[in-house]
């Protein structure tokens, strides 16, 4: 996978910008060459400061302020197909189900122009949907790049809003396997927190009262010493929801250096294992499920960290 560059730029706020939203400023002084969606985009992500500070958006610049951006280039118009091998679960004329591995992002974002799950899939498949745009054409769902396992892309724009409407309505299911550092406590529980911008570090997300509806469910499936394996499900679908509601009640996701465990694995201990959807055709329910991925089952083998 490519990385992006990233231009930096430090511009001071004149009289003539003064009052504006941080977004508008930018995108101004940068004399539009990226448009204002892209750098909310960039704000939002944690590339921008104002006097060292992180701010929203909708900030309102003043007369002095300094601002820092990094601004990763741009990602192509359109993603490109690529022979990159995929572990296909199934696969009809309207959907196609994937074992994604480790390290394989979902789409073309800033930071990744290739090597992508949607690159594979232009390249494997005739058709894709085109409801998620020329950079996320088949996908209805992501999956973050760490966490391997199911996930379902599909193939015609009828096929997508049947399965966005059954992922809006929870009527689509997803369980989850999770190892987390320390031993846990209950059975079961149910974890009812808004996630939202860490405050500080944009990058991140954290609990906060200013989120959004967050839920989660979890059940223990095996205690071991110094670590708990977990069946986990959602009633959302939030950025990075589950490493951020485990870490939250005190065991974070072993490998997650982001939310605090860099034990165990060398990326966040998290697989799909389970998916159901109906078919958008013949809407019969459809279960798949996928083996852990080897270094999570070379963990539960062995039994300690």
């Amino acid at each position: 996978m490519e990385e992006q560059t990233k231009q930096k730029y430090e511009l001071d706020v004149d009289i003539e910008h003064v009052g504006q939203r941080l977004d508008f400023f930018i995108t101004d002084a940068l004399n539009g060459h990226f448009s204002r969606t892209y750098v909310k985009k960039i704000i939002e992500s944690g590339d921008v400061t104002v006097n060292d500070v992180f701010q929203k958006p909708r900030y309102i610049v003043s007369f002095g302020d300094h601002v820092k951006a990094q601004v990763p280039d741009l990602v192509p118009m359109a993603a490109d197909p690529e022979n990159i091998p995929l572990d296909i679960v199934f696969e009809d004329d309207q959907i196609i189900v994937v074992n994604k591995p480790v390290g394989l992002v979902v789409h073309p974002a800033p930071g990744h122009y290739s090597g992508t799950l949607v690159n594979a899939l232009l390249y494997h498949c005739n058709e894709l949907s085109t409801t998620g745009g020329v950079l996320r054409p088949g996908i209805v769902h992501r999956l973050d790049r760490d966490t391997s396992g199911l996930i379902v892309a599909v193939k015609t724009d009828s096929a997508h809003r049947c399965l966005a409407e059954q992922f809006k309505n929870k009527t689509a299911g997803r369980k989850y396997i999770a190892l987390v550092k320390g031993v846990v406590q209950f059975d079961n529980g149910i974890i009812n927190e808004p996630i939202g911008r860490h405050h500080v570090e944009r990058k991140k997300m954290a609990v906060s009262v200013e989120g959004k509806e967050a839920i989660t469910h979890y059940k223990v499936i095996k205690r071991f010493e110094d670590f708990t394996e977990l069946e986990v499900s959602l009633e959302t679908g939030r950025t990075h929801q589950i490493r951020v509601h485990l870490a939250y009640i005190g065991y974070p996701i072993l490998g997650d250096k982001v939310y605090g465990s860099s034990k165990g694995l060398n990326r966040p201990a998290l697989h799909a294992k389970m998916l159901r959807v109906v078919h958008p055709v013949t809407k019969v329910p459809m279960d798949f499920e996928v083996p852990l991925a080897k270094d999570m089952k070379d963990l539960i083998n062995k039994g300690i960290l």
